[in-house]
């Protein structure tokens, strides 16, 4: 009674159940039966396994077999088996590992998520604080979730889950770049920055003996995959993503009052704020350009300051700007440059090869135009906020 009932949520919800396999032939069997029990829509990918992991799958007539020869990857193996479920007009794939980790009577806790926001995500969030859990997996764990905030902004409880379910109808269109365990990565965080929401929902983990542990992880090489992600994922996330949706922000009455509401946060003083704004202006002007939001961030967490006010006044420098900063910061050099002084008439093609030929100009100019900017604006924000704070009807 209970397969009925679920499986016609699935067939309802049009969701397929992707177990992504890759010589886990002690442990595939038991999987698949227990997924089984609560939906036949079911789809395993045989990434290039070379034991016997075919004639276990064709033991099981309701499931569809995706196989290839050679083993790429677990992303390759997802990207092919999301292509293939949307072929068969599913519009949400629930992923689950085929090592065993997972427990299939965590599948009706998805589909009660999925009920309530069809737009999302869902991770299945692990208790990695159990003395079960590998070391490895544990840094892993905290290293990746760092990341994607940094990356998107939201705080997500385990980036690393396998466990998850996907709205491929919110992914389709999109191009992956990785084919291996980084994909689990790529995929969330260019999928919020489609616009596509994240949840979570908790989910129980369990991690075999170390001696009987069957793992195709590979510390130091996934490692750096991981990290090389990351690291064009953080260049993205500053040099683009952050100030489009800067933006989109600031042209939304939604995204303007968010801003007002910071501002105005009672938990920050009038000095905090104005040494915010203050500080984002400098970070914004600083000649370490596609850093300076990353740095800025950084910063603004070990001085405690507020984040957003910071990030919010560091886009002083985003290309409607940045001819003016530019000319300006040429022309403050000028002070310090004696004899060797060069002029540059301002124009709104100005650009960074364009004051290349005297780059030690610019360097002293933009440090200088930094450090007055900042400390103009900051004591300007700290007099506006005592000013409001004596006319309650404008708080």
């Amino acid at each position: 009674m209970e397969f009925e009932g679920i499986n016609k949520r699935f067939e309802e919800l049009r969701v397929c159940v992707i177990i992504p396999t890759y010589n886990n032939h002690l442990t595939l069997a038991s999987v698949i039966t227990d997924v089984a029990a609560y939906s036949n829509h079911i789809i395993v990918v045989n990434d290039g396994s070379t034991d016997n992991t075919e004639d276990i799958v064709k033991s099981f007539p309701q499931v569809q077999l995706i196989s290839y020869p050679q083993n790429v990857g677990k992303g390759w193996a997802l990207r092919q088996a999301f292509a293939y479920a949307m072929e068969k007009g599913y519009q949400y794939a629930l992923t689950i590992d085929s090592d065993g980790q997972h427990f299939a009577k965590d599948i009706p806790t998805f589909l009660n998520k999925l009920e309530d926001v069809r737009d999302a995500i869902i991770i299945g969030s692990r208790n990695m604080d159990q003395a079960a859990v590998p070391g490895k997996s544990s840094f892993g764990h905290k290293f990746s979730n760092f990341w994607f905030w940094v990356e998107t902004g939201i705080h997500c409880p385990d980036t690393q889950s396998g466990f998850r379910l996907y709205p491929l109808y919110l992914l389709e269109g999109m191009k992956f770049y990785t084919v291996k365990y980084e994909f689990e990565i790529e995929v969330i965080v260019r999928a919020v920055w489609r616009g596509v929401h994240m949840d979570s929902v908790p989910v129980t983990v369990y991690y075999a003996p170390k001696e009987t542990r069957v793992s195709h992880f590979r510390p130091f090489t996934d490692f750096s995959r991981v990290g090389v992600l990351n690291a064009f994922l953080v260049v993205i996330a500053f040099a683009w993503i952050k100030p489009r949706n800067f933006f989109r922000d600031l042209f939304k009455k939604k995204g303007r009052k968010k801003i007002l509401a910071t501002l105005y946060n009672p938990n920050d003083s009038d000095e905090t704020k104005a040494l915010s704004i203050g500080f984002g202006i400098f970070m914004g002007i600083v000649p370490i350009w596609g850093f300076q939001l990353a740095v800025a961030i950084f910063l603004s967490i070990i001085f405690k300051l507020n984040k957003a006010l910071v990030v919010f006044s560091a886009h002083i420098s985003i290309p409607p700007m940045i001819p003016v900063v530019l000319f300006l910061s040429y022309k403050a050099g000028e002070y310090w440059m004696g004899d060797k002084v060069a002029n540059i008439a301002f124009s709104s093609d100005i650009s960074f090869k364009s004051i290349s030929a005297h780059l030690e100009q610019y360097i002293y100019g933009s440090l200088t135009l930094a450090v007055v900017a900042s400390l103009t604006v900051g004591l300007v924000t700290y007099a506006l906020l005592k000013l409001l704070k004596k006319s309650p009807a404008a708080l």
